[in-house]
């Protein structure tokens, strides 16, 4: 076969992207297999020149790299199945309270909230770790728990306790 890669490129290019469509049965992806096809025959153009049947080979290439891809897309598709769907149920009523009204306090109150009864931390830990006396830490913590009854408290089981005048 004898002429320029770009008459071959011109004269086969429409006939192997039906072929290759027929095959995957997708027009875009056979137009990719079959360009990349191409791409890899222009930088061995000198060899291929002396091929029996040079559009054999494209079409061999062609047709391998569409099976790669539906191999990487079977793979990628098992992965994503083999994945489980983590189903979280939404905070209820209480937490989204209790965040909100931690929201509100100050930020040493709340940090103090926090070390303390999150981290398990005494009072003299919490003193250490922020640096100031233990008398202020005890003093956060007292301010913090007033201020999370007030905002926590529910108005119709004070009233029914008798707290409420």
């Amino acid at each position: 076969m004898s002429g320029s890669f770009d008459e071959f490129y011109a004269a086969h290019f429409g006939p192997l992207v039906v072929q290759l469509q027929a095959g995957t049965g997708d027009f875009a992806e056979a137009q990719d297999v079959v360009q990349e096809a191409f791409c890899r025959a222009w930088g061995r153009w000198d060899r291929l020149i002396g091929y029996d049947d040079p559009v054999a080979w494209v079409r061999r290439v062609a047709w391998n790299l569409a099976i790669s891809r539906w191999r990487r897309t079977r793979t990628a598709l098992r992965f994503v199945a083999r994945q489980r769907v983590e189903s979280v149920a939404g905070p209820d009523p209480d937490r989204v309270a209790l965040t909100a009204a931690l929201a509100r306090l100050p930020v040493k109150q709340r940090r103090a909230v926090a070390l303390f009864y999150l981290a398990d931390l005494s009072t003299n830990e919490i003193a250490q770790e922020c640096g100031v006396p233990e008398s202020t830490v005890r003093s956060w913590l007292h301010r913090a728990r007033a201020a999370l009854l007030k905002d926590l408290s529910d108005p119709v089981e004070e009233i029914q306790r008798g707290s409420v005048g």
